[in-house]
């Protein structure tokens, strides 16, 4: 979800503070395209040029800063409203955004047994900022009466390895109680691991789980030969549970490997989020589009960065150009300075910390020296050539997760990419400010929904 994997350094480049030749932060000014308030239409409609892509993926510097939050979700809003955009798939995991999705699309079902994203890392997606987009989707579906019509929300990730099992389980309990019995035994041999699988990771180094393996893979393989039995009796239903037993599998996989390091276990969640994104697609139809919300180290491409020059990583952006195109659209985000919502160990809590003014060696550093405090720079060949051109040799790029820690900020979150490859667009936001989580530990003032996203 944000554990961001990079190298421990970013190789050669220039010492700290080294300066940039003028040349280039003039020519990024130059080509800037001045952002509106989020809540001007004029926003939105700086990203008609990519109207007519099958999928458009919004990126982030960091899991926890406002600004990207509300960028996307501008951008969201008018691609939906405007260009018939339905699907809104995010890095998080699915049966949490299938929680959503019952919400914004009104969808029958029972309530869950516990409220959504309740686990680390809680800010990333129960914020005010989601929580405003959510309430926007019901309501712009409230008004749409063709169900094909209606804007979904997708996860794409695969942590919640629990909730997916019971998501299964419920499913087959309904349309299948023999069915639900089998499923319960197969998934059986995970049970003591539902709740910590990376336990389940540790113990598969020294104990065989090769049963466990074939067994939940039989389990999707089941769902998915009674398609026709099944899917006749709620396509988003049987969406929701072959995706679920589809997650179970995946995550079995990723947590028996993730101890052995290495490229493998990344290669295998991106591939995971890329198939999820590709079945989305196809179960809402040839004419569907998607808006992809992730960290910029997903949907950049991988090919154009050290992930894949050092680790021989790929990852969503990398695996969309090549299954879409041109359809595809790969937007980065980044900024200079200001503060973020992030824990500096994983499963800590969250802080609100000041992050480090970007280095003097990276693009980050280009774009602040142009003077722009906030822009789109279109990195499309045939735009802005003298730009691309200057853009075009590796630099120093910031990536911060959920975690961050400014103490080793070089160390920890620099890598090497070069910029014009790995994105079609880049938005920046000069100095920007953490989002305000959901929940009663972090509430400033007033009653928060402990209902998200039911609180009406």
């Amino acid at each position: 979800m944000g554990e961001i994997d990079l190298p421990k350094r970013p190789g050669p480049g220039r010492p700290a503070g080294a300066q940039a030749p003028v040349h280039v932060p003039t020519l990024i000014a130059e080509a800037a395209e001045e952002l509106p308030p989020f809540d001007d239409p004029a926003f939105g409609r700086l990203f008609d040029r990519y109207a007519d892509r099958r999928v458009v993926l919004l990126g982030e510097a960091s899991h926890g800063t406002a600004e990207f939050y509300r960028a996307r979700a501008a951008i969201t809003r008018h691609l939906v409203e405007r260009h018939g955009f339905t699907i809104v798939a995010v890095e998080a995991d699915w049966p949490d955004a299938a929680v959503i999705d019952r919400f914004v699309r009104r969808r029958d079902g029972a309530p869950p047994a516990e409220p959504p994203f309740q686990r680390f890392p809680t800010w990333m997606w129960r914020n005010t900022d989601v929580a405003d987009l959510i309430a926007w989707m019901r309501r712009h579906n409230d008004g749409i009466f063709e169900a094909d019509r209606k804007a979904g929300f997708y996860g794409l990730d695969m942590y919640n390895m629990s909730g997916s099992i019971a998501a299964v389980i419920d499913y087959l309990s309904s349309v299948d109680p023999e069915a639900a019995t089998v499923a319960r035994e197969r998934y059986g041999c995970l049970s003591a691991w539902q709740e910590t699988p990376a336990h389940y990771g540790r113990a598969a180094l020294s104990r065989g789980f090769k049963a466990c393996e074939a067994a939940v893979v039989e389990q999707c393989r089941a769902l998915l030969s009674r398609r026709l039995d099944y899917a006749g009796q709620d396509g988003d239903d049987f969406l929701d549970a072959t995706q679920n037993a589809r997650l179970v599998a995946s995550a079995e996989r990723y947590y028996r490997i993730m101890y052995n390091g290495g490229a493998e276990s990344w290669n295998l969640r991106d591939s995971h989020m890329a198939e999820t994104l590709a079945q989305v697609l196809d179960a809402r139809g040839p004419q569907s589009k998607a808006i992809v919300w992730a960290h910029n180290s997903h949907i950049g491409d991988a090919r154009h960065t050290d992930m894949s020059w050092r680790r021989g990583e790929h990852n969503i952006g990398q695996l969309c150009r090549e299954r879409y195109g041109d359809g595809a659209a790969l937007i980065g985000f980044g900024t200079h300075t200001g503060t973020v919502a992030a824990a500096s160990d994983w499963d800590e809590d969250m802080e609100v910390m000041r992050v480090l003014p970007s280095r003097g060696d990276s693009y980050e550093r280009l774009c602040h020296d142009s003077g722009k405090p906030r822009f789109l720079l279109d990195l499309a060949p045939g735009r802005h050539d003298a730009v691309r051109g200057a853009l075009a040799e590796p630099r120093l790029e910031r990536f911060i997760g959920v975690i961050y820690r400014p103490e080793t900020e070089y160390w920890s979150h620099y890598a090497e990419a070069v910029l014009t490859d790995q994105f079609d667009a880049y938005v920046w936001f000069d100095e920007t400010e953490a989002v305000t989580p959901l929940g009663p530990e972090h509430a400033a003032s007033g009653e928060v929904p402990d209902t998200f996203p039911f609180g009406e």
